[in-house]
């Protein structure tokens, strides 16, 4: 069972008022063009209120009939199935782009755990365009990611950017600054901590909590990728 899709209410209304469209305008559409015999005004405009959800059939049946890609009714994508709806590809594009089989594929998409391999994940991140914080959620690299953070902050960050630049496909001139100031702020972290427990030997609870949350901070620091 897959979760609602996050769709963008507000996004459709202002696209349908853009393009002068009644909501009639746009179930005739739907129906028209895309067979949904079964779409009224009503279901367009219970959309836009929010009072329902479209399938994602409807949905990028929807996005046909206002002239935009689905991802624009869509609010940030979270699963593997939500990040292709959103380019409007179907299961067998990406799973041929991958080098899956479609039952390979389709299974990865239902159970929601990606299991192919780094070129599969490579091919992946390519055919749907996923920036990097989501090709490490969906490729289910973020503990991998947390244990590599943690690494470079608690010893020398040099030692291992190249295997963080490596995992998350960023270029390590772009590291270096997010790595020190993460590392300054663990350090600090820990110096705060010593210095209230009075030199003793301390819970290093703030620390704890920085290094369970480092993947966030990471990433609130690379707000470009």
């Amino acid at each position: 069972m897959h979760p609602p899709l996050p769709f963008n209410a507000r996004a459709a209304r202002t696209l349908r008022e853009k393009l002068g469209m009644a909501h009639g305008h746009v179930a005739y559409g739907m129906r028209a063009s895309y067979g949904m015999t079964h779409i009224t005004s009503d279901h367009v405009a219970a959309w836009e209120r929010g009072t329902a959800l479209p399938t994602a059939d409807e949905l990028t049946a929807l996005a046909g009939a206002l002239w935009c890609a689905p991802g624009e009714l869509m609010g940030h994508a979270r699963t593997l199935r939500e990040h292709r709806l959103a380019r409007g590809l179907p299961v067998e594009d990406v799973a041929r782009a991958t080098g899956l089989t479609l039952d390979a594929y389709h299974h990865m998409e239902e159970t929601g755990v990606w299991t192919g391999d780094t070129r599969q994940s490579a091919a992946l991140g390519s055919v749907l365009g996923l920036p990097a914080r989501d090709f490490i959620a969906i490729t289910g690299l973020e503990n991998e990611l947390a244990r590599l953070l943690t690494e470079a902050v608690s010893t020398r960050w040099q030692a291992h950017i190249r295997a963080i630049a490596k995992l998350v496909a960023i270029d390590r001139r772009d590291l270096k600054d997010p790595l020190r100031t993460m590392q300054q702020d663990y350090q600090t972290l820990l110096a705060a901590t010593l210095s209230r427990a009075g030199g003793s030997t301390a819970s290093g609870e703030d620390g704890r909590r920085y290094l369970d949350e480092i993947v966030d901070h990471f990433w609130t620091l690379l707000p470009d990728h």
